[in-house]
């Protein structure tokens, strides 16, 4: 998850434990972390410590790189653009959502302020992605 908020991190990881989501939650502060984490480079290159993600939640707005600007990086990277990429925003106006969609956006979820509706959120995103949608294996996708 790409997330600058210190407070939505805590509340997010809180959610995810409570709905007992499958594998591991790793956070990143902006969208240059992602990006870094996802191409292994830095402090992210062991593959054990940092894994592949199935599932990609994405702020928009984020210091150092917005989310925006992210998005476009992984659909435009030829190792990365099979990944399930979530916006989770604050934002709900059509625009951020008509541009997160038009830029390959898989979903666009209104980031709740309460933390009942956080966990129906991520009860609700464990269900589909991990239970219903049919996710790739890493390292079988085809060109």
């Amino acid at each position: 998850m790409a997330e600058d908020d210190e407070d939505d991190r805590f509340f997010m990881k809180a959610a995810f434990e409570s709905a007992v989501f499958p594998g591991s939650l790793h956070f990143v502060e902006n969208g240059k972390e992602l990006i870094d984490y996802l191409l292994g480079h830095h402090k992210y290159h062991d593959r054990a410590s940092f894994p592949m993600p199935d599932l990609i939640l994405l702020d928009l707005n984020m210091p150092a790189k917005n989310g925006f600007e992210a998005l476009k990086e992984i659909r435009s990277n030829e190792k990365l653009r099979h990944i399930p990429v979530i916006i989770v925003s604050t934002s709900g106006d059509q625009q951020s959502i008509a541009r997160g969609y038009y830029m390959g956006a898989n979903a666009f979820i209104r980031k709740p302020d309460k933390l009942e509706a956080l966990l129906e959120v991520v009860t609700s995103l464990k269900k589909f992605w991990f239970e219903i949608a049919q996710l790739p294996v890493q390292n079988s996708t085809q060109k």
